[in-house]
């Protein structure tokens, strides 16, 4: 850099450039600055002589990256800091606010760094407070150094262990936040006049990011959902100081956003604090009665909540209530009556304006189902009022929804709850508290505003003419949010006759409902988006009322329920209620071709009845469910030719596999498999020439799919033989052709090495063969075909841009298959030696070569690559170490790298696989080297000469495992 001007020049370039190649010259130009600490004296003179914004921030930027990542030494960071606060008291009045920002975070930084370095460090506050007693633009940088050191502490730094940033928050909150809290409280009392100044909205943010820190680092607070919060003991004689809550108040009552809803967002904060932070009960009411006081005044009042910020925090503010106090102290208080009314009030106008109050108001709804659900808790006799409240209160709601469905939704889908499941789910967690409190009243107004449009839907199938579809859209929109909401009232299941009456009519409309759906010109529906919803919504009420009414247990304790069900549907047990559910089940899976969404809900609800142990075995007992079982195919089930849900396949074949297994009969199976072997006599009989057509390639790709549900299912050793004896020998050279002729073709090689890596994994011990049997060693050899075949053609194949679709995938998924092979102990692999088989050592040396051939910053970047490739190594050195210690020096040193940087992830499970290679190495090394005589054996030799060839591998490798179990296993 010749001067002062040309380094000017380059910084501008750097912020203003449109050239993007003139703009990176620039920066590689000046990158120096932020890498070499030598350049840092440089900094701070351009920092001092320099013209323009941009190199002072360019200098700024770069002192901060120095300080983060460089190992500078302790005076030097001394210097820096105490440069930094003499350039801000002398020429931060003249500097640009982003400047400032940038010097005040570099200050920060290198303060939270050194903070067990030297006390000076630690002084930072100190010297802030000189700039508080100066004229009002030191003012200003006095509160954004204190605001900004709150961030910084609070934040964790990548460059820092987490432990050690715990320590220094911990000791920065035992030391200074205190202080920092009271210095805000004073700036806020002295610029109380100074209404909607920069100053009182920096002193407003200083205190809330005092009471948004995270105490104990086990939680973020500065989220929505945050719980209590743990202010510490010291903090106690301001918290109960009344002035200290009335001035949050004061700030609200006199400002517009965003200084009032800062002081609404304290006050939500405050709320939360710990209840044991009080010296005793009386002193927690008397900061609970001010709390009250002040929230029913702004209720009374409205003043600030025609803003939608303000309104928005309020209502946080009022969800904080039941969540710390109970609801006996909250009827205690001597304004209860007059507050619960106006909160009342607030809410009921809230919902009468539910386009404004959008997301807002479920902190209303929710403050009043914890109330709700408190009462059986109550002790006294003193009034809650709340059942004068809460029967208006979800009326209000429930027609509320009805209003916005006529008013029309939102285009986007992710506003819409019906589309969106975490929205619906917040909406509706609520709903069972709030209705079951006043469930008659409740269950009655549920009744008059869904009977009406339940017989509209009715008499529209009956039409000759179908009816008007954006009419059928409203219709079916309202339908399936009543259903939703009665599956969360069932969700919640209460004791009691009435109770289950209320449920029993309730839930009597749904299976009205289902009856309707499938009939009439709605059968031609099933691509329109508001059918999906309703079935969408009836799938959700299926599986709460299974849960609480399904199975012997629950019939045994729900006669009420299925006593008003005869009378009302002429369903009188549990076994006529899983029939209808099943036959809905099967018309979804019949009707849905082109939702995926529908059909992996339909299989989620018939997955959970198969693998439930009472409901499973009285599936086996309806016809519909034998159907199922008998004509699994295509012309049945239309979603299997979409190649959209080819991905359920798997699914509804494993809900197939677990329904035929439990009848336990290798005839029932062989019968039930009757589609698949079509399937399979179809393809082997398919000629080599027209092998690779689009007809074979989906049939194959179905057909894995199939085959892999199916081998989920066999959790024993008997249903495992029934299907090994069904494919082997007879259909295995399928799957060899297969790889022949489509190797060249994720689509087709992974559904079939997913198959082959579930039918080769021995869990729940099911691969267990008598001991006179050879299938085994017949099964590994069949799977080292396959290995082999796959391997040998993807590494011939060129390199595509998706590296890992067309290569990694499948990579990960061979080396699943060796892994699951050789730790499954129902092969001998000495039996292969020692007859020449080379079935084992092809296969491992392909899988190596597949493995190696991916780049180790490749192999790393991918999750599934990296699991798959170092449980692989794992298994290998402890299985097969010979064959390890065998390879060539170039080879064994690449795998050493690739442990070594194993050890250096964060990833407790693959440390833990790389721990276990190394211990395998260690202790072959010790006892076949360092112990007793010379080595002989081959294996012994190369692992003496692999050592010879790199002496610093091993302690390199060693230390990094004793490093690595430090960090992540020592005591916090």
């Amino acid at each position: 850099m010749e001067n002062l001007a040309q380094f000017e020049a380059l910084c501008e370039r750097v912020y203003n450039s449109q050239d993007s190649a003139e703009r990176a010259h620039a920066e590689n130009t000046l990158k120096c600055f932020s890498m070499n600490s030598n350049y840092i004296a440089q900094c701070q003179y351009i920092l001092d002589n320099a013209a323009t914004p941009y190199a002072l921030m360019l200098a700024s930027s770069s002192l901060l990256k120095q300080v983060t990542e460089q190992r500078l030494s302790l005076q030097l960071r001394l210097d820096i800091r105490n440069y930094l606060i003499n350039y801000l008291a002398t020429r931060g009045p003249e500097l640009e606010s982003f400047l400032i920002g940038s010097l005040i975070q570099l200050l920060c930084r290198i303060t939270k760094l050194g903070w067990f370095d030297d006390d000076s460090f630690s002084e930072v506050v100190k010297e802030s407070m000189s700039f508080l007693s100066q004229a009002t633009v030191h003012y200003a940088i006095g509160l954004k150094i204190l605001n900004q050191l709150i961030c910084e502490m609070n934040q964790p730094n990548p460059v820092q262990p987490s432990t050690h940033h715990r320590r220094v928050a911990c000791s920065f909150r035992d030391q200074s936040l205190l202080q920092i809290l009271q210095i805000s409280l004073t700036a806020l009392s002295q610029l109380k006049h100074d209404v909607g100044s920069k100053l009182q909205e920096l002193a407003l943010s200083l205190a809330l990011k005092c009471l948004s820190y995270d105490f104990m680092g086990t939680s973020d607070e500065s989220s929505d959902d945050f719980g209590t919060i743990q202010i510490p003991s010291s903090w106690k004689p301001i918290i109960e100081e009344p002035s200290t809550l009335q001035l949050f108040f004061d700030y609200y009552a006199v400002n517009i956003p965003p200084i009032s809803r800062e002081a609404l967002e304290c006050l939500v904060r405050l709320a939360s604090i710990r209840r044991s932070l009080f010296t005793n009960e009386a002193e927690r009411l008397k900061y609970l009665g001010l709390l009250m006081k002040g929230t029913k005044e702004i209720l009374q009042t409205g003043i600030g909540l025609a803003d939608h910020e303000n309104y928005h925090e309020f209502c946080r503010l009022l969800g904080r209530f039941k969540i710390n106090y109970q609801l006996s102290e909250l009827v205690n208080m001597e304004s209860y009556s007059e507050w619960i009314h106006a909160v009342a009030e607030f809410t009921l106008r809230s919902l009468q304006s539910w386009q404004w109050a959008s997301s807002s108001i479920y902190y209303l709804l929710g403050l009043w189902s914890r109330l709700v659900s408190s009462v059986r808790y109550m002790k006294g006799d003193m009034p809650t009022m709340l059942d004068k409240f809460v029967p208006d209160i979800i009326d209000r709601f429930l027609s509320s929804k009805f209003e916005s469905f006529q008013a029309g939704l939102s285009d986007d889908l992710s506003e819409n709850p019906l589309d969106n499941a975490e929205l619906l789910q917040d909406q509706l967690d609520f709903i069972p508290y709030l209705c079951r409190f006043q469930y008659e009243s409740c269950s009655k107004h549920i009744l008059q505003i869904s009977d009406p449009v339940l017989q509209t839907y009715l008499e529209a199938v009956t039409l000759e003419v179908p009816m008007d579809k954006s009419k059928l859209f409203l219709i079916e929109t309202k339908l399936a949010w009543i259903v939703h909401v009665v599956a969360a009232i069932l969700k919640t299941k209460y004791s009691g006759e009435t109770q289950e009456i209320h449920d029993a009519d309730l839930s009597a409309r749904v299976f009205r409902l289902i009856n309707i759906t499938d009939s009439g010109f709605q059968s031609q529906r099933y691509a329109e988006i508001s059918k999906q919803r309703l079935d969408h919504a009836i799938l959700i009420f299926f599986q709460h009322f299974k849960r609480s009414y399904v199975g012997d247990q629950a019939m045994q304790s729900s006669k009420q329920l299925y006593t008003r069900f005869s009378e009302l549907l002429g369903l009188n047990d549990h076994l006529l209620v899983l029939n209808v559910i099943v036959g809905k089940i099967a018309t979804n899976l019949k009707c849905y071709p082109e939702s995926d969404e529908v059909i992996n809900h339909t299989l989620n609800l018939f997955l959970e009845m198969a693998t439930g142990y009472m409901t499973g075995k009285l599936l086996l007992k309806l016809d519909t469910v034998q159907l199922i079982i008998s004509h699994h195919n295509r012309e049945h089930f239309s979603f299997l030719k979409d190649y959209r849900c080819s991905r359920s396949r798997t699914s509804f074949f494993y809900i197939i596999g677990l329904l035929v297994f439990m009848e336990d009969s290798f005839l029932k199976f062989k019968s039930s498999m009757d589609p698949l072997l079509q399937d399979f006599v179809g393809l082997e009989s398919t000629p080599d020439a027209i092998f690779r057509t689009d007809t074979a390639k989906q049939a194959l790709i179905g057909l894995m799919r199939d085959l892999r549900g199916i081998a989920m299912a066999t959790n024993s050793r008997k249903t495992y033989t029934f299907l090994f004896d069904w494919l082997y020998p007879a259909h295995m050279p399928l799957f060899l052709k297969a790889i022949l002729h489509w190797a060249d073709t994720p689509e087709v090689t992974n559904p079939l090495l997913k198959f082959v890596a579930e039918f080769v994994w021995n869990k729940s011990q099911r691969l267990t063969f008598d001991a006179s049997s050879p299938n085994g060693i017949l099964l590994f050899r069949e799977v080292s075909k396959l290995v082999v075949s796959y391997g040998s053609r993807i590494l011939s194949l060129p390199n595509h841009a998706d590296m890992y679709s067309s290569k990694y995938k499948g990579t990960w998924i061979v080396l699943t298959i060796i892994s699951r092979a050789l730790a499954g102990n129902y092969v001998n692999f000495g039996v292969f030696e020692i007859y020449g088989d080379r079935a084992l050592a092809d296969a491992l040396d392909i899988a190596l070569k597949m493995a190696l051939s991916i780049p180790l910053a490749d192999l790393l970047a991918y999750r599934k690559v990296t699991v798959a490739y170092f449980t692989f190594l794992e298994v290998l050195i402890k299985s097969q170490i010979t064959f390890i210690l065998n390879l060539d020096s170039t080879t064994f040193m690449l795998i050493a790298g690739s442990i070594q940087s194993g050890l250096q992830l964060s990833d407790t499970n693959i440390l833990s696989q790389c721990a276990s290679a190394v211990d395998y190495l260690s202790s072959f090394y010790f006892h076949h080297i360092t112990l007793g005589e010379p080595p002989t054996s081959p294996a012994s030799l190369n692992l003496a000469r692999h050592v010879a060839d790199s002496p610093s591998i091993f302690p390199e490798v060693c230390w990094l495992f004793f490093f690595s179990f430090y960090v992540f296993h020592r005591p916090f």
